[in-house]
C-alpha cells in the first residue's frame, strides 16, 4: 500500500517531503516545529509561553493545556480540556477536542480530532477524521521496534514509538483502535469498535480483519 498526502496542506509540506517514507519523519517532528516555529509572522501569531505559538485566528479554550514545541495553524479549535503534551503541528481549520491528547503529532490541514482521541507519534492527512474515543496506539505491548507494511513489504522501522499515517480524508469510526504502525489509505473508511493492525488501502472500507472491500 502506497500512502497519498496532499503536502500543500501543511506548513510542513517541504520538511516532509524530504523523507522517502512518511513515517521516518515521526522522530524529527519536534525539530521540524522548531525550525517552522523560526519563520513564523509574529504579527498573525502570538506566543502566551516560550516555544508555544498560536495563530490569532485560533481559538483556544482556558482549560487546555498546551505545551512546548508547539504551532496551531489559523482558524484552529482549541476545545475544553484537550491536552497538546509538545512537539505538534495542528494545521489550519483543525479541531483538537474535549480530552483529546496530541503528542509528537502533525495534522494536516482540516484534520477533525474531536472527541476523546488519543493521537501520538502520528502523522494525519488533510480532513482525516477521528469518531469519538478512537485511539492511535503508538507503544507495542513488548516494547519492540514497530513494524509497517507498505507496498506489500513489511519493514522494521526501528522505532519503539509510532502510532499511525492516515492518508487525506481518512475516516476512523467511533471507539477504534489501530495498532502501532498501522497505516491509513486516502478516503478509506474504518468502521466503528475495530481494531486495525497493519493498514487499509486506499477507497477501501474495512469492516473487519478479513473482510476489507473496496468503495463502489
Amino acid at each position: 500500500m502506497q500512502l497519498k498526502l496532499d503536502y500543500s496542506q501543511t506548513t510542513a509540506g517541504g520538511k516532509l517531503r524530504l523523507f522517502k517514507h512518511i513515517w521516518q519523519a515521526i522522530p524529527h517532528i519536534g525539530e521540524i516545529v522548531t525550525s517552522l516555529s523560526e519563520n513564523l509572522d509574529t504579527n498573525e501569531y502570538c506566543t502566551p509561553q516560550a516555544g508555544v505559538f498560536i495563530h490569532k485566528t485560533a481559538e483556544v479554550c482556558p482549560s487546555a493545556l498546551i505545551l512546548p514545541p508547539c504551532i496551531i495553524c489559523a482558524g484552529a479549535q482549541i476545545r475544553h480540556c484537550a491536552f497538546i503534551r509538545g512537539k505538534a503541528l495542528i494545521g489550519e481549520n483543525c479541531v483538537v477536542g474535549n480530552s483529546s491528547e496530541i503528542k509528537n503529532a502533525i495534522l494536516f490541514n482540516g484534520v477533525q480530532v474531536p472527541h476523546f482521541n488519543y493521537v501520538g507519534d502520528s502523522i494525519l492527512g488533510y480532513k482525516a477524521h477521528l469518531g469519538a474515543g478512537v485511539v492511535l496506539s503508538n507503544v507495542k505491548a513488548d516494547k519492540s521496534s514497530v513494524f509497517v507494511t507498505c507496498g506489500g513489504q513489511k519493514t522494521d522501522t526501528g522505532l519503539k514509538k509510532l502510532g499511525s499515517v492516515l492518508g487525506d480524508r481518512a475516516e476512523i469510526g467511533c471507539n477504534s483502535v489501530l495498532a502501532p504502525g498501522t497505516l491509513i489509505g486516502a478516503n478509506a473508511v474504518v468502521y466503528p469498535a475495530s481494531f486495525v493492525r497493519g493498514g487499509v488501502p486506499e477507497n477501501c472500507i474495512f469492516k473487519g480483519a478479513n473482510k476489507i472491500i473496496h468503495k463502489s
